[in-house]
């Protein structure tokens, strides 16, 4: 198994620990804990080392913002936008990437994916 983080500290002293230990309060789940429309920033990926590799391929690396999109009827698969691109993932590979900073689709920050995106209105 691969495991990625996007943390590169190196705990030694307190000072250090401490920011280590703010980061991992700061997790808060995986990507099927976000709702349609909410934004967070991937962690790490507690995946085999062959598909957390296509994963980072495609744009899934630790630092990086991912926004929840449209799920199916079942809710299963899922998608998601990652630089740009949107991408459907089904919720066993969803649950292993680990996100954190999770912004609720209300808030300003959280982007729209292209499926979420309205049409001009046309004028009569």
């Amino acid at each position: 198994m691969l495991q990625l983080s996007g943390n590169n500290e190196t705990g030694g002293n307190r000072e250090e620990a401490g920011v280590q230990g703010d980061r991992q309060a700061d997790l808060q789940g995986d990507l099927m804990d976000l709702k349609q429309g909410d934004a967070a920033i991937l962690e790490r990926l507690e995946l085999p080392v062959d598909d957390a590799r296509r994963l980072m391929e495609l744009g899934f690396l630790p630092g990086t913002q991912v926004v929840a999109g449209f799920s199916a009827p079942g809710g299963d698969p899922r998608v998601f936008q990652v630089d740009g691109s949107e991408f459907a993932l089904r919720g066993v590979t969803a649950r292993k990437l680990k996100v954190r900073g999770i912004q609720k689709a209300n808030g300003a920050k959280a982007r729209k994916t292209t499926a979420q995106k309205t049409l001009p209105q046309r004028k009569p």
